[in-house]
């Protein structure tokens, strides 16, 4: 049983196991790797086998996959993750609008396909020992949203939960995330359903539990730079109460989160990667772009180290 309602979308070159650390630490009751191709997997390719491990520090964590094939997901399943215990679901990505992906009939693509959809979820409910999920959108344009015809092959081939990212295929992140479908889908459907698009607050995972009532909610985009808001919603359900993390906290998590990557990665890789994410976690500090520019050119930890100290002890907000 996951102790919990607030889930850690998967994020392409973000939802690392560093990240996912620090996101299960700060209350995310369920976190997903990054999505990972099976063909990857299937040929041991080194890139792809390394988004798969999952650390003991971590939650439960469900590792998300794409491919279309379905004699190759069996295999995978039999040889690569019914031997592990880390893994706590399968997560099938219907949902990534990447044309690179689309383009190999693959992610959001299958979203055309619903008795394709379920011919691969069925070999993975039939040979996985774990729990299978599927992310989802409303369907690859506005002129086709069939994502009800969808769930109702995913239901039929014994998946356990949906996620339903509230847009199209044609959208990617644009516009906004239609939550009434998500309220459609979840009366819809006998199993469990997570809601997913446009939260990036307290105040928006509650309503979207309020108006839609799924069973869960998932933050991918405004978890960038962003592992509070998971502590944030957790404080409240206890309490009622939340707090915008200090200046101090976001750096030390910043410092955290740097010693975590380098423990899974070389240096210089780890710098390099971690400058996105100081971009994220210091947006809307006064003085934070001199202190971004200058963390861009130093490649030696000890010195980026120095200047978070240094902004850290003379910022004045």
């Amino acid at each position: 049983m996951l102790n919990g309602d607030i889930f850690l979308a998967p994020l392409a070159g973000v939802s690392d196991v560093a990240f996912r650390i620090l996101a299960s630490e700060m209350g995310a009751s369920l976190t997903f790797t990054e999505m990972v191709s099976i063909k990857g997997l299937y040929y041991n390719n080194d890139n792809t086998s390394i988004i798969t491990y999952i650390d003991k520090r971590e939650g439960p964590v469900g590792l998300q996959v794409f491919g279309s094939d379905e004699k190759i997901m069996e295999e995978v399943i039999q040889t690569k993750f019914n031997n592990r215990d880390d893994i706590y679901q399968l997560d099938l990505n219907l949902g990534c609008p990447a044309p690179k992906i689309v383009k190999n009939h693959e992610g959001s693509y299958l979203m055309k396909e619903p008795k394709k959809v379920k011919n691969i979820v069925s070999t993975m409910v039939k040979n996985s020992k774990v729990p299978v999920s599927v992310k989802i959108r409303l369907g690859f344009d506005d002129k086709n949203k069939n994502f009800l015809e969808v769930a109702d092959a995913i239901v039929e081939a014994g998946a356990y939960m949906i996620t339903l990212h509230a847009r199209t295929r044609e959208m990617f992140y644009s516009g906004n995330a239609d939550w009434n479908d998500i309220k459609v889908l979840k009366n819809h459907v006998p199993i469990k359903v997570v809601g997913n698009g446009d939260v990036c607050s307290v105040e928006d995972y509650v309503r979207m539990k309020e108006e839609t009532g799924v069973d869960a909610v998932a933050i991918g985009r405004h978890a960038l730079g962003n592992p509070f808001i998971f502590k944030q919603i957790k404080d409240y359900n206890l309490s009622k109460k939340y707090s915008s993390p200090t200046l101090e906290e976001v750096i030390d998590t910043i410092k955290r989160h740097y010693k975590l990557e380098l423990e899974f990665k070389p240096e210089r890789i780890a710098i390099r990667e971690m400058r996105k994410n100081i971009l994220w976690y210091l947006k809307g500090f006064k003085g934070s772009n001199k202190v971004k520019n200058t963390i861009n050119t130093l490649n030696d930890i000890d010195e980026i180290f120095d200047v978070l100290n240094e902004y850290k002890n003379n910022c004045v907000l």
